[in-house]
């Protein structure tokens, strides 16, 4: 059977040779950390959803209920009431960025903390309206969501939102982010230790240019909530710093970004948050890092690696 001349996956990226990203300073990793503010928009039957969360939580396999999941509900509500504030003073202490990956519902229900991101510089972009799979939820109604998820945050907290990150998405939601226009980036994307151009078909046949820039699920607190993840802080803490230690080593060459994803029910909690504090202390010890915003990182690469016109797969700009 020939191969699909249309195949539309890209496997072969930057490939032998990366692309020199030529980061502020010389740096030789963009080190961005992302805080999932997910709380108070999960799968709730108060949200009229019909079961209960299952997914990123103490109880790992948890079953769905059709009913209050009491335990569930308490589990999410200590990264809103706790956690959140507890990682957020680990970063106002040393005076770093983040970027918050923010769930519109659960921003509209905690102003006092969507002001406090605000304040501090953070950014916020936008990771939909409700933190539920949207794999098989109709296009128009994924649509739907997106636009109710930029107006409440724009509303909530006085920004519109520059970047997107569904998280649990659909086959349809690169292009009703292309569709919907005005962000600089998306995130929903695990493939590669750079940012990249893609061109997105839209309903109509034009090819709109996005610029991805790549979150990750290894270097992510999520795996202390899943089978064959982290069990301590020190097992993050080791992971992170191994990470940081090969992207420093291979910066000399070839800079790359890494990036850490954490959620204030996970990491906020006191067992886990001494391997982000070891974490920060050990990449403070090198000098050629820039620690970022993702919004920052897609606005150097717009300026040092425009869009090229058109994206051929195996040949990135």
């Amino acid at each position: 059977m020939p191969i699909d001349k249309h195949y539309p996956r890209d496997l072969v990226g930057y490939g032998r040779h990366p692309v020199q990203a030529q980061w502020p300073g010389k740096a030789r990793v963009a080190v961005q950390f992302v805080l999932n503010y997910e709380e108070g928009g999960e799968n709730c039957v108060l949200h009229g959803d019909p079961a209960s969360e299952q997914f990123l939580s103490e109880i790992v396999g948890a079953a769905a209920y059709p009913a209050r999941h009491l335990s569930m509900e308490s589990i999410y509500e200590y990264g809103s009431r706790v956690g959140v504030w507890r990682i957020l003073r680990e970063f106002e202490k040393r005076g770093l960025p983040l970027t918050v990956f923010g769930v519109s519902m659960a921003l509209e229900r905690h102003p006092e903390v969507a002001r406090a991101f605000v304040e501090a510089g953070h950014e916020i972009a936008c990771h939909g309206w409700r933190w539920i799979h949207y794999q098989d939820v109709p296009a128009e109604v994924e649509a739907a969501h997106m636009r109710v998820g930029m107006e409440i945050i724009e509303r909530v907290t006085g920004v519109r939102p520059l970047g997107w990150y569904t998280g649990r998405d659909s086959p349809n939601t690169a292009r009703l982010v292309a569709e919907y226009g005005g962000f600089t980036y998306q995130s929903d994307y695990y493939g590669d230790d750079l940012p990249f151009w893609s061109d997105v078909e839209v309903t109509g046949g034009e090819i709109r240019p996005q610029l991805v820039v790549p979150y990750t699920l290894d270097t992510n607190d999520m795996r202390f909530a899943t089978p064959q993840g982290f069990n301590t802080a020190d097992h993050f803490f080791t992971y992170l710093r191994d990470a940081f230690d090969v992207l420093y080593e291979e910066g000399d060459e070839a800079p790359k970004m890494l990036s850490i994803g954490m959620h204030c029910r996970l990491l906020g909690r006191p067992g886990r948050i001494r391997a982000l504090q070891r974490f920060l202390d050990h990449i403070e010890q090198h000098d050629r890092v820039w620690v970022t915003r993702r919004i920052d990182i897609a606005n150097h690469w717009i300026a040092t690696h425009p869009y090229p016109g058109s994206v051929q797969i195996g040949a990135r700009a």
